[in-house]
């Protein structure tokens, strides 16, 4: 039986901050991808890649049931980062703070295994995760899939409600709260809705409410 927690964490803008050069870096590179392989235009392409996005949880997924695509393929070419390390935006103390906080880690991400592993590489935290939860790894179901979150949490063995996702994403959480899991919200947003136990604007901050959970 699972005693101690489970802390189950997001990659991106979750544990560094992706949005002022990794996301456009990828949303370029899929608005690219789904222009050349439909035959689309730009701005076309730009408007499936969301729309999937929203509808599926990844444009990955859309592309795969909606058009055929190898899910291997477009993982290849739409993550290549000739210059990662200058584009990960890190917040200093991380492993400081991962070391503090009491249980198992693991690692739950939309994005390809080599991405992640690269960047918990630059972040030099990957020695602090037991497992690595990706795309490949939950058989392209992203989250919030439920398949997704069951998939995980059964080859792990673990008790969905000794297990806290710490996500910057409200759907992942609402999902993960339906399944009884506990739920850290890292957001700078005000407010948070009933399925968020805890907000905080920094994964730095968890150490120090880690105790709220157990």
């Amino acid at each position: 039986m699972q005693k101690r927690l489970t802390w189950i964490f997001d990659l991106d803008n979750t544990l560094h901050d992706a949005r002022p050069h990794i996301m456009p870096h990828i949303n370029r590179s899929m608005t690219r991808y789904v222009r050349d392989q439909l035959g689309v235009s730009e701005e076309e392409a730009a408007r499936l890649r969301q729309v999937y996005w929203r509808r599926y949880g990844a444009t990955l997924t859309g592309m795969v049931r909606l058009h055929g695509t190898d899910a291997a393929h477009f993982l290849q070419e739409t993550h290549r980062f000739p210059q990662l390390q200058r584009m990960v935006v890190r917040e200093g103390g991380l492993r400081h703070a991962l070391k503090r906080i009491p249980g198992t880690k693991l690692i739950y991400s939309n994005a390809p295994v080599r991405y992640a592993e690269e960047v918990l590489g630059i972040l030099g935290v990957g020695n602090f995760f037991q497992a690595l939860y990706c795309i490949e790894q939950t058989r392209f179901l992203p989250k919030p899939a439920p398949q997704s979150f069951r998939l995980m949490l059964k080859t792990e063995r673990l008790v969905p409600s000794r297990c806290v996702l710490v996500d910057d994403m409200l759907e992942n959480l609402r999902a993960a709260k339906r399944l009884r899991m506990k739920t850290v919200w890292i957001s700078r947003e005000t407010r948070a809705p009933a399925w968020v136990d805890i907000r905080l604007a920094s994964v730095l901050l968890l150490p120090r409410v880690a105790d709220q959970l157990t």
